[in-house]
């Protein structure tokens, strides 16, 4: 039996949006020492890092203030 599969369609960012989510990145993350980037982060991991960029990409360049890493940890105000 053949099976067809439907095609992936991919998209490529723009160099604008790419500037924009990697500044983003560099904001909510920064480094634990300047200039050396095998440091290390002073918050979050790797992963959070990747998908702080990843939905940066998906909302166009446009993300909220906080990293997800610190809202997940964030204890609710009364």
């Amino acid at each position: 039996m053949l099976t067809l599969a439907a095609p992936v369609t991919a998209f490529a960012i723009t160099a604008e949006v790419a500037r924009a989510c990697d500044a983003a990145v560099a904001k909510a993350f920064p480094p634990k020492q300047i200039g050396n980037p095998a440091a290390g982060s002073l918050k979050g991991t790797a992963k959070d890092k990747r998908d702080y960029f990843q939905k940066c990409v998906a909302n166009n360049g446009k993300v909220d203030d906080m990293p997800a890493e610190a809202s997940k940890d964030s204890k609710p105000s009364k």
